[in-house]
């Protein structure tokens, strides 16, 4: 075979490989971006919107007027004219990751300014809710309200600044009257850590800090975050625009971006709407994948893997191929569990949670409740009404009764602020959100709704109404939403319909500020960043226990020349502690129920509930296991206070068409709040050695498996007692979050329902007993659950019936029985007076 002909082979073999990558280049669309001193090394690179789209046209001719023909400067900034790497990125507006919260208002602000205006706003930046939960853990700090955020922040003084309709900031103005600790006017900065530990002996609450810098702001908006598998991503708008595989790994065509260093885009592409088109070793897509959201959604209240089915576990298995334990995903390890029916068809986190949801409105609100404006009724109805014939309000109401008023109808006005977003066909109007906003991509049609979804898929779907009319719901179904009306009036639909949650029971968090000079025998190993690990090695070969500040982290991007940096990698941020958490248990199966902040009745998952351990820097306890408690006279707590321990209203993100059974909740002590059952009591030490038959251990030298938990003289699964005693927190953002009352459970509970039947059966009394020995040789006798209903069901109907009758004969009869006794009475005068008369005659 000739060179020539192998030459040939060779080429072809690479313009075939060149052309099987991420997508399709600048230059073949755009020729004269060649001329771009950025080209010269990312000539390769991949559009970063799709050939043709508004947006790219809009970066070429911004591009020319910035002298730079490719547009890259557009949104990086730099030296359009240099064509070595060092002159063209050490400028002092050069933007390695445009997205940034920081720089952003230089370069997506051109194009999107309201966007960037509300960021500051977002609870994803302020994540005021999470720190409010903290220090309400750490003996309510702050109490109810939520007063710091990672940053400063306050709201525009003019309210026609909130986005969204008229409508809708009147009814937002209602809620914060009603809450005004939730939807404030400003949050004051997160106070420093402590960096003496002598500080925390004195005050331990002071560890909170400590606890909320370390472990809980890493996922907010102004940071890069920790660099670990599953939570790569960029910052501000590339956090969710920008996309970033589990692995970090870039996989375009730009060979000057290293595929061996995780921490890298996936590709050069902008992802959202329906029309930004992302192309990825050929396979092209839209929309905003659900694994970018659990990239910080994995931790709290795990909605994200959740949706996805996945429950974490302490378990490694099952083993990899290579025998290896499962790999760490988000640092932790999964079981795979049923998924949200939502994700199974095909939907993701953007097709129900607005752009208000997640990018804010510009006023600040202060729990995740709080800053979600969408209810399941809003596409699907009721049974008994479409959802444009419901009221504002409905299922938000955050009273404890179902709101009433007009139907809020649909419109065919979308609001300023998402018009850069997909439009779709109105048809018959577009649905409105629970607080009057529309759904650019929900439209009625006719009877039906159509859900247009970011990845391409149009769903056409029936109401609830549509579906009783065409008789689609099970007997289950109608019974549970129509017939038992007070169902829909008071509890959210996820209270059924949410397969399983997350159960995190007991969260035992050590803050450990030990110094090896003052405690030579401390551990060390960790699980951080590569970055981190170098810092806490070198903090370590000082004797210094200490790990990464990430509110820091944030503001040290407010200083001059760290505003553009693309992550706090090489920042020397590291703080006195280190933060390590354990569980009591887990479970996932039927969670427990109670109120939450809108007043209706809702899923229960643990919240926030430490029992906290803090070892001082000379290496001796300064708490051990200690559970704080809330302020006086709050949460049934009395003049002590209540443990400061939280069972969280949540929604689940499991969504199944099928709904729990009916017994699940009215005859499971779970359910009502009244625990698990099965931990003996957390409050006494736990001794396991040789013992006498009275219990009396034998050895002197002994010590206790488990330690006790100081107050914590019930179960962490239970809220409340047989007698109404509420025994933790439930909810602390929102008022009227609490467990089942005393009258709730008491309608709820039919424990002893068997009982009421199977006391009588067989042989307790004469009827029984024959109607049981009939059913006996004649093979009536119920075996199935579908025999015993029908068996409960016809003695239902037999019952209600002779009711009935006796109720409508009895008065009849009586007034039959007077009627013939007054006319045998009238006879029988009549009968005497004639004899009298003939007797008189004669």
């Amino acid at each position: 075979m000739s060179s020539h002909l192998l030459s040939g082979i060779a080429l072809a073999l690479i313009l075939c490989c060149s052309a099987v990558g991420a997508g399709e280049k600048l230059i073949d669309h755009y020729p004269a971006a060649a001329a771009s001193g950025c080209m010269k090394c990312h000539a390769e690179i991949e559009l970063i919107r799709e050939p043709g789209s508004e947006m790219l046209d809009r970066i070429m001719v911004k591009g020319e007027e910035l002298g730079d023909p490719a547009g890259c400067v557009v949104c990086h900034g730099g030296d359009p004219n240099a064509t070595e790497k060092e002159a063209a990125h050490q400028t002092a507006a050069f933007y390695p990751d445009p997205g940034s919260p920081w720089i952003n208002d230089n370069t997506c602000g051109q194009c999107h300014p309201k966007h960037c205006e509300v960021q500051w706003k977002s609870l994803m930046m302020t994540e005021a809710g999470k720190i409010q939960g903290v220090c309400w853990a750490f003996g309510s700090l702050t109490g109810y309200e939520h007063k710091w955020a990672n940053y400063a922040v306050e709201n525009p003084e003019d309210p026609l600044d909130r986005l969204g309709t008229p409508e809708y900031r009147a009814y937002m103005q209602r809620l914060k009257n009603m809450e005004p600790n939730v939807w404030v006017d400003r949050h004051e900065p997160l106070p420093d850590a402590p960096t003496d530990p002598a500080e925390v002996k004195k005050d331990p609450t002071l560890a909170a800090f400590t606890y909320i810098r370390q472990e809980c702001q890493r996922c907010h908006h102004a940071v890069k975050g920790r660099q670990k598998r599953g939570d790569f991503r960029g910052m501000g708008c590339s956090s969710c625009h920008v996309p970033y595989s589990n692995e970090g790994f870039y996989e375009g065509d730009d060979k000057t971006i290293t595929r061996e260093q995780p921490g890298h885009c996936l590709v050069h592409s902008i992802q959202g709407t329906r029309e930004a088109k992302v192309t990825v070793h050929e396979k092209t897509y839209s929309g905003i994948p659900v694994e970018t959201c659990t990239t910080c959604h994995d931790r709290g209240k795990r909605i994200g893997v959740s949706f996805q089915g996945l429950m974490e576990t302490p378990y490694e298995s099952p083993f990899a191929e290579d025998g290896s334990p499962q790999p760490k995903l988000h640092t932790k390890h999964y079981v795979a569990m049923e998924q949200d029916i939502h994700y199974i068809k095909g939907m993701t986190c953007q097709d129900c949670h607005t752009s208000i949801d997640v990018h804010s409105d510009g006023f600040l609100a202060g729990a995740n409740l709080a800053a979600v404006q969408i209810e399941c009724a809003d596409c699907h109805g009721t049974p008994d009404a479409y959802p444009w014939d419901l009221p504002l309000g409905y299922m938000d109401e955050y009273e404890e009764k179902p709101a009433t008023g007009p139907a809020r109808g649909v419109t065919n006005t979308l609001n300023q602020h998402t018009l850069q977003g997909t439009i779709y066909e109105p048809k018959d109007g577009y649905l409105l959100t629970a607080r009057g906003n529309p759904y650019g991509n929900v439209v009625r049609d006719g009877d039906h709704i159509i859900v247009h979804t970011a990845n391409g898929k149009d769903f056409r779907m029936k109401p609830l109404k549509k579906l009783m009319e065409d008789n689609e719901i099970s007997e289950r179904g109608v019974v549970s939403m129509s017939t038992v009306a007070s169902h829909m009036d008071r509890m959210e639909c996820y209270s059924c319909h949410a397969s399983w949650a997350p159960q995190c029971y007991g969260c035992h968090v050590k803050v450990d500020y030990s110094r090896k000079d003052e405690c030579p025998e401390q551990q060390e190993g960790t699980e951080e960043d590569p970055e981190i690990q170098a810092m806490r090695k070198a903090l370590a070969e000082q004797g210094i226990n200490e790990n990464f500040d990430w509110v820091a982290a944030g503001r040290k991007h407010m200083e001059p020349g760290h505003e553009a940096d693309r992550g706090e990698s090489d920042y020397d941020l590291m703080i006195p502690g280190k933060i390590t958490e354990q569980r009591s248990y887990l479970r996932w199966e039927n969670p427990m129920l109670g109120v939450n902040g809108e007043g209706r009745i809702t899923p229960l998952a643990p919240g926030c509930q430490p029992s906290v351990t803090i070892i001082g820097e000379d290496g001796e306890p300064i708490l051990v296991n200690h559970i704080f408690k809330t302020d006086a006279d709050t949460e049934g707590g009395g003049a002590d206070g209540q443990l400061a321990l939280d069972m969280s209203p949540t929604q689940p993100h499991t969504m199944t068409k099928n709904a729990r059974t009916c017994e699940s909740c009215h005859t499971d002590p779970k359910a009502l709040g009244y625990g698990i059952g099965g931990p003996r009591g957390w409050d006494e030490d736990i001794f396991v050695d040789l013992e006498t038959i009275d219990r009396e251990i034998l050895p002197k030298r002994t010590q206790p498996q488990m330690n006790a938990i100081e107050n914590m003289n019930t179960d962490w699964s239970r809220i409340v007692s047989e007698e109404g005693e509420q025994l933790m927190t439930v909810g602390h953002h929102f008022q009227l979050s609490r467990p089942l009352n005393d009258r709730e459970r008491a309608i709820m509970s039919r424990a002893g329902t068997c009982t009421a039947c199977h006391k009588e059966i067989p042989t307790e009394n004469l009827a029984t007993s024959f109607l049981h020995h009939v059913a006996k040789y004649s093979g009536q006798i119920p075996v199935t659950d579908v025999d015993h209903a029908g068996l409960v069901h016809k003695i239902v109907l037999f019952s209600a019936w002779g009711q009935l009758l006796i109720a409508f004969c009895t008065p009849i009869a009586c007034m039959a029985g007077f009627a013939w006794w007054r006319r045998r009475k009238t006879s029988a005068v009549l009968e005497n007076r004639s004899t009298s008369e003939d007797e008189s005659v004669s």
